[in-house]
């Protein structure tokens, strides 16, 4: 059974935090290395090492800071996946199988 750890850090008064050491090791994070930030719903937040491949594509950075800044403005217009459309999305890939561990193909592939 996997543990879970809830650790805590203190903002300063310009709102920097040290990222606590058990995080940094989760995430493999070095000096220098991206974090995002993921707000859910809920008000939760995840939190994860930045991906480099993010990094170089600025459409897709400028339409991922777009919905953070659209959530964060209204929130009240997230809506969650209602039980038919789950149901729908559930039959939709039901025959399908996929290999999480498997390398991506090249895109000419």
């Amino acid at each position: 059974m996997a543990h879970t750890h809830k650790l805590e850090s203190t903002l300063t008064d310009r709102y920097q935090t040290t990222v606590p050491n058990a995080v940094r090791h989760a995430l493999k994070l070095g000096k220098r290395d991206k974090i995002s930030y993921l707000i859910q719903p809920d008000g939760g937040v995840l939190l994860a090492r930045a991906s480099s491949e993010t990094e170089g594509d600025p459409v897709l950075g400028q339409f991922l800071n777009f919905l953070a800044r659209d959530i964060s403005t209204h929130p009240e217009h997230l809506k969650s996946i209602d039980a038919g459309l789950r149901k729908r999305i559930k039959l939709l890939v039901k025959k399908v199988e996929v290999d999480l561990d498997a390398p991506l193909a090249a895109e000419d592939e």
